[in-house]
């Protein structure tokens, strides 16, 4: 009984890392890559009111 308790656990833990793997690499790259890129834009309304 225990290895199979051991068996259903790893099998869980293994489900577990695969969604997490592909919630947060597979999926939401482009989203990551997109919100990396924000600091590096120019932002004209910036500078507006920096100018003021």
């Amino acid at each position: 009984m225990g290895t199979v308790r051991g068996l259903i656990t790893l099998a869980l833990l293994t489900a577990f890392i695969a969604l997490v793997v592909w919630l947060f690499v597979v999926r939401r790259r482009r989203d990551f890559d997109a919100a990396a890129q924000i600091p590096l834009q120019e932002n004209s309304n910036a500078e507006d009111k920096r100018d003021e």
